[in-house]
């Protein structure tokens, strides 16, 4: 990981190396202005190669060119949109502080560096960036794969009510976007209950509505990175979840729970809540073979179909053996959650 380091101090800068260094980072920049920082990063260049810089860590008090300045800057140039940004900043100075957000900074340490803050923060912008780069990666593969598919048009692999791949897509990743799979691989269906009386009710405009809503939700969850995910023509959405094992797996199914329940969108025909609720059901295994892993999203939509004729707003979650379809005992069956809060009844 090569991390710059952007200071008109050079004190400033010699301690902030000095803190990475001795957490093992060793790859380590520095500018002192912010000028020299666009130079480094070549911003405004029109290219599509990315410098190697992994994170950058601004000071927001510097001459000629703050570091709000040289944040936005960086932020304008298409290839920086994912490139976390520190910056570093006194204790009395939150109102450029919160010029610093607007212009995009991902987060912030106070002088003088405290190292085990420092790289605390560090860590974990550079764990959300390669989460960042390995789902970008996963959906360039997937595009990839789907391109490859005679001269259909790229426009039918994406579903027009949430945006999201369609359901034909996560079943052709899971055929041919592993091989000789080592880990495990997590399927999660997520289906909004009672939607077709919704859609009766309210008529195939709001359905849509709400489906592109509960998406785009998801969609800003930090734990869906990494996760493909992809809708049916049904409403039901799908996320395919690899090297995730079933604890992770449990956890993001009640995230993605809880996550509908928030919205709190109106649903006069609800059952268990008077807002729009979702039943999920989750499986976890590792399967080689292109029909087992196949078999872990027929397994999970058929148990999410269960919970949500059961009464829906619940979380279902089971482990596969490795003799599939047949399954282990299930982690957790039929986990009523509380409408309202989200824990378990």
């Amino acid at each position: 990981m090569r991390i710059l380091v952007v200071d008109d101090s050079e004190d400033s800068r010699d301690l902030t190396e000095g803190a990475l260094l001795s957490a093992g980072y060793t790859d380590i920049v520095t500018a002192a202005s912010g000028w020299e920082a666009l130079k480094i990063l070549d911003v405004g260049r029109t290219t599509d190669e990315v410098p190697s810089v992994d994170i950058a860590l601004l000071d927001i008090v510097m001459p000629e060119m703050d570091g709000v300045e040289a944040c936005a800057r960086i932020r304008n140039d298409p290839r920086y949109g994912d490139l976390p940004i520190i910056m570093v900043t006194v204790l009395d100075d939150m109102n450029s502080l919160s010029h610093a957000f607007v212009a995009g900074a991902n987060d912030y340490v106070t002088k003088f560096i405290n190292r085990t803050e420092l790289v605390a923060r560090v860590r974990a912008a550079l764990r959300l960036k390669q989460e960042l780069d390995r789902r970008k990666a996963r959906e360039r593969e997937l595009l990839t794969f789907l391109s490859s598919w005679g001269d259909r048009r790229e426009g039918i692999w994406i579903d027009e009510a949430t945006g999201l791949f369609v359901g034909e897509a996560a079943e052709a990743y899971l055929v041919r976007g592993f091989s000789d799979v080592e880990y495990d691989i997590a399927v999660l269906a997520v289906t909004l209950d009672r939607l077709d009386s919704y859609r009766d009710a309210k008529g195939e405009a709001a359905t849509r509505d709400v489906l592109a809503q509960v998406a785009r939700a998801l969609g800003r969850v930090p734990a869906m990175l990494g996760v493909v995910a992809a809708a049916y023509r049904n409403g039901m959405i799908v996320l395919v979840a690899p090297d995730l094992g079933a604890a992770a797996a449990l956890e993001l199914a009640n995230t993605v729970h809880g996550t509908v329940q928030k919205l709190r969108l109106p649903h006069s025909e609800g059952v268990a809540s008077d807002f729009v609720s979702a039943s999920v059901a989750v499986v976890t295994g590792q399967a080689k073979r292109d029909i087992d892993r196949i078999q872990l999203l027929i397994q999970a939509i058929s148990k999410v179909q269960q919970a949500a004729t059961a009464g829906g707003n619940r979380v279902v979650a089971m482990i596969a053996d490795g003799a599939l379809p047949k399954l282990a005992a299930p982690i957790s069956e039929n986990i009523m959650l509380n409408p309202e809060t989200g824990a378990v009844a």
